[in-house]
């Protein structure tokens, strides 16, 4: 008897801790965000010589260079590492509302489901206009300053650096554009009004152009106040969405849409 109970004690599953199976859910969707990563990589290298004539589109009479015998193909991973994740930006944003959704309420998930496209849009939206209105005039500024005589010296531009340069500046617009749109959510859930928004304008003002000082990269005011003055529009309508979306100022009685057996997977 003393041996039987001793068996069924040993085949007792111990309890699993919520820190452990919180990790599990962690790695679980990482390797996936990287299993997907990796392939969209993978199809952006594999168009890259197209992808790089869209870049160098931009300033059309310039040439560039490289000084390393590596330098080439670094640059290669690195913008097709860069397509690539842009291309997985939906599948990454549902992996991330997938492991936030068991402590949010049903209709918060439901708006954050339904703004998985909009991202998306926003953003292509934001690199659309880095690379018609805003790069090619600060490009030509930076290249052939309008104070500087060209006969001082020729232009001989690195690659590297042009890359990430465009890189960044096509990233940090296209995170500008989603600025409406997480206005909007803020307000649907409740967190914050519209009139709270609303108020806080002229501090929405100064902090848009002290971005566009930090985020263009010329000096001139020009390139600046259309960078500052993009993100003011962006607020303007993030203000309007607000109001649109905002929900009824009640308390909320819905429980949270946690599982009882666990964490999703």
């Amino acid at each position: 008897m003393q041996m039987q109970a001793v068996g069924e004690i040993a085949n007792v599953e111990e309890p699993t801790s919520p820190i452990i199976e919180h990790l599990k859910e962690i790695k679980s969707r990482l390797l996936k965000c990287v299993i997907v990563v990796a392939l969209t990589t993978i199809l952006a290298f594999y168009y890259a010589d197209v992808i790089f004539e869209f870049f160098q589109s931009i300033v059309p009479d310039q040439e560039f260079f490289y000084m390393e015998v590596t330098e080439l193909f670094g640059v290669y991973m690195k913008v097709a590492l860069y397509c690539g994740i842009a291309l997985a930006l939906p599948f990454l944003i549902y992996q991330l509302i997938r492991f936030v959704a068991p402590g949010l309420k049903s209709r918060e998930k439901k708006y954050l489901y339904m703004l998985i496209p909009f991202v998306t849009v926003l953003f292509v939206a934001g690199a659309f206009f880095a690379y018609k209105f805003l790069l090619p005039p600060a490009l030509n500024w930076l290249i052939n300053p309008p104070f500087i005589s060209e006969d001082i010296a020729t232009p001989n531009i690195r690659i590297g650096n042009y890359i990430g340069l465009v890189v960044k500046l096509l990233f940090w617009i296209g995170l500008m554009f989603e600025t409406p749109l997480v206005m909007a959510f803020l307000a649907r859930i409740g967190v914050v009004r519209a009139k709270a928004f609303a108020k806080q304008g002229r501090i929405a003002v100064v902090v848009a152009f002290v971005l566009a000082a930090i985020i263009t990269p010329t000096f001139d005011p020009i390139n600046q106040t259309l960078v500052g003055g993009c993100i003011v529009v962006l607020y303007g309508l993030g203000v309007v969405l607000a109001w649109v979306f905002q929900g009824k100022r009640k308390e909320s009685t819905e429980p949270l849409d946690v599982p009882m057996d666990g964490i999703q997977t």
